[in-house]
């Protein structure tokens, strides 16, 4: 009897450790076709039994236990396998999908609802008042706020300017030009790169539950729209939803604008020369009669980089870009703006000498030193993000 104990109490700690219930037992057991049998209420007729029944019964618990301890093993097995959060499985999926390069990974697009929330944003009434080079100039140095003391702090201060000044374009000093126009733009980039950031950390927070509620069901789902991800793709929104580096939008921003003196950019706060075939934009002068597309037009600077991430995260002409930041950060190295800009080819007609030109910016105005710049927080949900 002593061996029973023994063999009852190693059942009843498995039984604990991996929270099985009873009622789950007999309800797996009886799918396998064994009949339950319920405790007889008369305990005490079991007393009355002799040895050699008693030797009997502990016989055949003991053959039953070796006999029906798989299926419960396996019962045990089935219901982790279901408790097993998102996150483990979506980034096995994820992981294996890299690994195969599955065609199908990244691939489509829904762009019914791509820029939805990119239109609304620009839609919302703001006090659009166009400062001049030498107010802004004055503003900055009242807060403090230099791109040497960025490059040495990686401090920047939250401010947002929705207009391109006039006068940019007759500085005569270039790198006076450059940096106040790198001032303007680098609170606005990193800013949308925060966006994305809680975003991406709301997502993970999500998929490390094994049970989401409707609220972050509806996120999702609404996540799966801006993103354009077919049939709820998680590792594609993985993969969709990220950085852009900061130094690879400026050394952008730069070339289509001409450091923020280009009429997109004057007219239409065009900091990223996207084009479009609907929707209100600017016709370039110089292009031909029979040519329909026209380069964006917003009505802030926010919008255009809200528009400019959304293209880059989502268009098929940048799923080499995406692929390879995904590669970084399942390395977790940087995201370095040379190895990426190299998968830009497809952004201007020129090519390769589109890459040469961005990499050449970079490098010459020490561009990746704010890439790890942060923003001042204006908000407790911000602060987390420093």
């Amino acid at each position: 009897m002593i061996k029973d104990k023994i063999i009852f109490s190693r059942i009843n700690k498995y039984f604990v450790k991996n929270k099985i219930s009873i009622v789950e037992i007999q309800k797996y057991l009886k799918l396998k076709g064994f009949n339950i049998i319920k405790k007889n209420k008369n305990i005490s007729k079991i007393n009355d039994l002799n040895t050699l029944s008693r030797t009997f019964l502990s016989s055949l618990i003991i053959i039953s236990f070796f006999f029906v301890a798989p299926i419960i093993i396996e019962f045990s097995e089935k219901n982790k396998l279901v408790s097993k959060n998102f996150e483990n499985n979506s980034k096995n999926n994820f992981n294996q999908k890299l690994n195969n390069q599955d065609l199908n990974l990244d691939n489509s697009l829904d762009q019914t609802y791509l820029f939805e929330d990119v239109l609304k944003f620009d839609e919302q009434p703001v006090d659009s008042v166009r400062l001049s080079a030498a107010t802004i100039e004055e503003l900055f140095k009242s807060t403090n706020y230099n791109l040497k003391d960025v490059r040495k702090t990686k401090l920047v201060k939250p401010i947002s300017l929705t207009l391109l000044p006039e006068e940019i374009k007759m500085i005569e000093n270039v790198k006076k030009r450059k940096n106040l126009f790198i001032q303007i733009i680098l609170p606005l980039i990193i800013k949308e790169n925060n966006n994305i950031k809680l975003d991406r950390k709301k997502l993970f927070s999500i998929l490390s539950k094994s049970k989401n509620t409707i609220s972050e069901k509806n996120w999702l789902n609404s996540k799966f729209k801006q993103y354009g991800v077919v049939n709820k793709d998680l590792p594609t929104l993985k993969i969709r939803m990220d950085e852009i580096p900061v130094s690879m939008a400026i050394a952008q921003a730069a070339k289509e604008t001409g450091w923020g003196t280009s009429r997109f950019a004057q007219e239409g706060n065009a900091l990223f020369g996207q084009w479009t075939w609907t929707g209100a934009g600017i016709k370039p002068s110089g292009a031909d009669n029979d040519s329909t597309h026209k380069v964006m037009k917003f009505r802030v600077l926010q919008a255009s980089v809200k528009a400019y991430q959304r293209n880059l995260n989502t268009h098929s002409s940048y799923k080499g870009f995406r692929s390879t930041r995904a590669e970084l950060r399942e390395e977790n190295k940087k995201l370095d703006s040379i190895i990426l800009s190299e998968h830009l080819d497809r952004y201007a007609e020129t090519g390769k000498k589109y890459v040469k030109i961005l990499q050449q910016i970079i490098r010459q105005n020490n561009l990746e030193d704010f890439d790890d710049a942060k923003l001042l927080p204006t908000s407790i949900e911000l602060e987390s993000l420093i």
